[in-house]
Order: C-alpha cells, then sequence, then structure tokens
C-alpha cells in the first residue's frame, strides 16, 4: 500500500475537493475572522510586489463659496498616501506515514484517516490565523493585528511612520483601572466620526463580563446576526461588542473595519499541494500542505481605537 503512487492523486484530489468547506471553517470558527468575512473585508488580489493600500489623510482643499465669476480651485493639496504591506505565508502540513497507512488498508479506510488528518490541520490553522488577526507584530513573517494595527501609536504599520505622521495614529488609552461605560464611550466617539463608527468592540471575557455587569438589569441587547452565527454578543450603542480567549489581557478594541481587509492572494489562499509519497528527508511518509499568503491591511487607523490597561 505504501508504494502504491496512484494512493498520491486519490489523496491530493480528495485534499483539493475539500478546500472550499475548509475556508468556510476557518471563517466562521473565530468571531474577528467572521465578522471580516460577513461585512466583506476578506479580498483576493491577483499578487504584486506588496498590498497597496490608498490613504486619506486630508482633504483636496478645493471647496470654497463663491460667487459669480470668482476663480474656482482647481489645484488639489496633496492628502493621499498609500500604507504598503509585505505578503505573508501561512501553511499546514498534512502527513500519514508508512506505518499509519499499512494500518488502515484500503481506499476507505486511508480516506478516513486522511479527514481526521484535514480535521487537525483545519483546526491549527483557525488557531493560527486569529492569534495573527489579534496578536501578530507584522514584524519578519508576522501578520499586522489589531494589538498592532488598533492599539499602539508612534510606530510603523504599512510603510508610515506613525511617530512623524502623527495623522496615522489610532486613538490609544490606558485607563489603569476598572472599565466604565465613560472609558467606553470616549473611546468609541474617538475612534468615530459623524456616521462612521466602529462596528464591532473586540475584548478578553473578563472585559466582556465586566460590561455585561455595567448594563442595567435585564437589559441585554444582542446583534442577532452575531448571535446566531453562535457568537456571544451584547450592544454598545449600535455596535456588538464581542470577545475572545486569545484577545490580550486588559485590551477592548473599538474597530471600523470599513478601513481593515483581509486580503489574500490569488491562487495562493488557502491552496492544497499535491500528495508526495516516499522516504522524504529520511522518513517514510506521504506529505502534502495548505498553503496561504495574505495580511490584515489598514487603510485608517485614525478610526479605530483601543483602551489598554483594563484591570
Amino acid at each position: 500500500m505504501a508504494g502504491n503512487p496512484d494512493f498520491n492523486q486519490i489523496l491530493s484530489t480528495t485534499l483539493n475537493n475539500y478546500r472550499d468547506t475548509l475556508v468556510d471553517n476557518i471563517f466562521k470558527a473565530n468571531v474577528l475572522l467572521d465578522h471580516l468575512n460577513t461585512k466583506g473585508r476578506v479580498v483576493v488580489e491577483t499578487g504584486g510586489a506588496s498590498i497597496v493600500e490608498p490613504v486619506l489623510f486630508a482633504d483636496s482643499g478645493t471647496a470654497a463659496v463663491y460667487a459669480g465669476f470668482d476663480t474656482i480651485t482647481t489645484t488639489m493639496a496633496d492628502g493621499i498616501s498609500a500604507a504598503q504591506y509585505e505578503w505573508k505565508q501561512i501553511a499546514a502540513g498534512i502527513s500519514i506515514s508508512g506505518i499509519e497507512e499499512a494500518k488502515n488498508r484500503g481506499k476507505e479506510q486511508v480516506i478516513k484517516l486522511l479527514n481526521a488528518k484535514i480535521t487537525q490541520a483545519e483546526g491549527s490553522l483557525q488557531a493560527l490565523m486569529n492569534q495573527q488577526l489579534f496578536t501578530g507584530s507584522g514584524a519578519t513573517t508576522n501578520f499586522f493585528g489589531i494589538d498592532t494595527i488598533a492599539g499602539t501609536t508612534g510606530n510603523t504599520v504599512g510603510g508610515i511612520d506613525g511617530a512623524t505622521e502623527t495623522w496615522w495614529n489610532p486613538t490609544v488609552t490606558n485607563i489603569g483601572g476598572a472599565l466604565t461605560l465613560l472609558n467606553m464611550a470616549e473611546a468609541y466617539n474617538d475612534a468615530s466620526k459623524g456616521n462612521d463608527v466602529p462596528d464591532i468592540i473586540v475584548t478578553t471575557q473578563t472585559q466582556y463580563q465586566k460590561y455585561e455587569a455595567l448594563l442595567t438589569p435585564n437589559v441585554r441587547y444582542q446583534d442577532v446576526a452575531k448571535a446566531n452565527a453562535g457568537f456571544q454578543n451584547l450592544m454598545f450603542k449600535s455596535t456588538p461588542v464581542v470577545f475572545d480567549k486569545i484577545a490580550t489581557s486588559g485590551r477592548m478594541s473599538f474597530l471600523n473595519t470599513k478601513y481593515l481587509k483581509l486580503t489574500g492572494m490569488a491562487g495562493n489562499w488557502f491552496t492544497t499541494t499535491p500528495f508526495q509519497q516516499g522516504i522524504v528527508n529520511g522518513k517514510d511518509a506521504r506529505y502534502a500542505a495548505i498553503l496561504a499568503y495574505g495580511a490584515l491591511t489598514c487603510s485608517n487607523r485614525d478610526r479605530q481605537a483601543t483602551l489598554t490597561g483594563l484591570t
């Protein structure tokens, strides 16, 4: 059985056919991934050296009142820049050892074994993607996560240095104490401009429970779509508050995902490699991998806010 090359084709086809289900399961597993996906913030681009996001940091300067034959200003100010994000790579390997295959002789048994291996890899990818979206530093092989994009100031994100370009900073407030509704209102308003407001507030289980305790007894409004997707939530103003156990302790982030995108590379977005069989690196096994190239990008950090130091 271990020497049967036809099994590489069978396993590769089975894995490839599962791809759409794999992607669907990954994006439904965790609340932030699900939110980005349902809001249409997950996109696939053809590629390029980097991901470029236009950034508007000032208006054109051409709007003015006038009368009769007054001159109308047509020379626009330089108010548009661009943030550039490097492609990052994620992979999960799938392997079936020679002895595992021998113990599961027959096509049906090997497919059952493969399905178990896929489920294992799927769980690993769910956890890794979620971790990267929350705590990725942007350094080396890491994504930029919301802790960095929405929870730090004076740093470089997308090639723009917030230390010199002060407009390229979120509002970060170190509370150093217990959560209050006033804290939340200030952060929400700091990240808002007119009707352009945060559309999700993410925090830890501890802070979520503290927010729940601040609410009027018996008044517990929910976002129905989030609840139907299996995610606990409570409303603050018109925005759902959710929690994730991987969220950084003592933080609550107010995100406007209109300016956040999870961008994948076409042809390399949770794609699967064919299985290869033989003695690979001295190991008797069949190997395949699930690969994803992408990044979390932001085009407006000023519309994000984070409370830190919550006890």
